[in-house]
């Protein structure tokens, strides 16, 4: 028997609206607010409205569906994690640079190129200025090139744009940046694959490279992300991201040692400054390795890293809510090692490892560019971070790596409210009113972070843990989004 439901007839009435406004364009369609992005460009700031086929306006079936889902008092907590730091970044790199003997092989003139990177690295153009400034007392003529895969949208151009959003400048760095995406393929590994460098960088006489060493988002091993990645993925540009990305994570890190050794045989690496960072964010460990050392010391390295690596203190949660994320927060916008959501099955869950039934993502970073990778491990975003979508950015990136999950779009809800919602009232619980919920800033500050009111407890018997106020209702602006 067919039913007309009230909820029925009223999603129809608002279909046809939708329809009779020009519905069912296409998402990459002539709406001006996607062709800018279809162009690799910000959407102009008139472009406010999105696509009939995705309004979702006030009045939608979808507020009706979601208005009533109640929301949770929020207590704010702080946490306190390990710290150790370094007071002065640059005076030990300087110290390394000196004792390690890796200035002893520079001769007058001679050509050396230093790799940038593009992550949120802390210090990073500290570290860069003062390796840059040692090389030139050594009487070395260097220069900067971007060290960063296929990020920038692949091109020579978008990779200087991302150096210069960092503060790599060259003025700022008193250096030249020479880019391209063109490379030389310096050596093979055993299984036939092919290392590259980035072709400007080949011609120098020697190259440096910088990175964070870290937890990778997609695979485990005894090296994951650090100097051995910058080698192969980063000086090898795009051609050396997808050599090693073609055969999956399932063979990563068997293809990063065997990239990486075969590009240092070719002699064109002089050495690698390794940084670790603590939970703050904060540089907490500095080392300088020839070039021939780097394979064998970079997993100690690795292993400090993690040890030090914050993740979400609670677990189980029902709901987390993260309020932005970027390609200068994480690889994969968000951190998989912070909040147990990977996108591929070759990272096993531990224990270390949070539950969380559902998260949502509300905003994007400014220094992303709009690269949204990561946000297809999310179940629920905001039109905010769709209208900052950048195509280009996201798919070159992915399509690289392979990692495709992470340029799914997750349910778009209008705003913060509904997107908050939409996750407590999909969480899989009896009762909404006892949701296990958190938010945090992002996948790095963890030390400053809200739960829901039933937490409280919880958290002041957790070690580290602090509650920092009273509980309060979650506010909003009249545009529906977080305060």
């Amino acid at each position: 028997m067919k039913h007309n439901h009230p909820d029925v007839s009223s999603r129809r009435a608002f279909a046809a609206r939708a329809a009779s406004s020009g519905a069912l364009l296409a998402l990459a369609g002539t709406h001006p607010a996607f062709a800018a992005i279809e162009a690799g460009s910000a959407p102009p700031p008139e472009a406010t409205t999105l696509p009939a086929n995705l309004a979702n306006p006030p009045d939608s079936p979808i507020h009706s569906i979601l208005q009533d889902t109640p929301l949770p008092r929020m207590v704010p907590v702080e946490m306190t994690f390990d710290r150790p730091v370094l007071a002065d970044v640059a005076r030990v790199l300087r110290e390394k640079l000196r004792s390690g003997g890796v200035l002893a092989g520079i001769r007058p003139g001679m050509k050396v190129a230093v790799g940038a990177g593009s992550r949120g690295i802390a210090n990073l153009p500290l570290v860069t200025r003062t390796l840059i400034e040692e090389l030139k007392k050594a009487g070395a003529v260097p220069f900067l090139f971007p060290a960063m895969g296929s990020h920038g949208g692949a091109t020579a151009e978008g990779q200087r744009g991302v150096l210069k959003n960092m503060g790599f400048t060259e003025d700022a760095m008193g250096v030249p940046i020479r880019a391209t995406m063109e490379v030389v393929r310096v050596g093979t590994t055993p299984d036939g694959l092919p290392a590259y460098v980035d072709a400007i960088a080949a011609q120098a006489d020697g190259i440096v490279v910088v990175n964070r060493i870290k937890p990778h988002t997609s695979f485990r091993g005894t090296i994951e992300s650090g100097l051995s990645k910058m080698i192969v993925i980063g000086v090898g540009k795009q051609k050396g991201a997808e050599t090693c990305h073609t055969l999956g994570y399932g063979r990563m890190e068997h293809n990063l040692i065997a990239l990486c050794r075969a590009t240092l045989a070719s002699g064109r690496i002089l050495f690698g400054v390794g940084l670790v960072e603590n939970a703050y964010h904060e540089t907490c460990r500095l080392e300088v390795l020839p070039a021939a050392e780097i394979p064998q010391r970079e997993p100690a390295l690795l292993v400090e890293a993690r040890r030090l690596m914050p993740v979400v203190p609670i677990s189980p949660l029902d709901v987390l809510i993260i309020d932005e994320i970027g390609k200068n927060i994480s690889g994969a916008g968000f951190d998989p090692n912070v909040v147990g959501r990977y996108a591929t099955a070759d990272v096993p869950l531990t224990d270390r490892d949070p539950r969380i039934t559902r998260i949502a993502v509300l905003d994007i970073t400014a220094p992303s560019d709009g690269n949204a990778t990561g946000l297809g491990n999310a179940d629920f975003t905001t039109e905010r971070v769709l209208r900052k979508f950048n195509l280009i950015e996201t798919y070159c990136n992915l399509l690289t790596s392979t990692t495709i999950v992470g340029g799914k779009i997750p349910m778009v809800m209008r705003n913060d409210r509904q997107a908050v919602q939409a996750a407590i009232k999909t969480c899989l619980i009896g009762n909404p009113r006892q949701v296990r919920l958190m938010r945090i800033r992002n996948t790095l500050s963890l030390d400053r972070l809200l739960v829901s009111e039933n937490l409280a407890d919880e958290a002041r018997r957790k070690p580290g843990m602090r509650v920092a106020g009273p509980a309060a209702e979650m506010t909003f602006d009249c545009d529906g989004n977080l305060t």
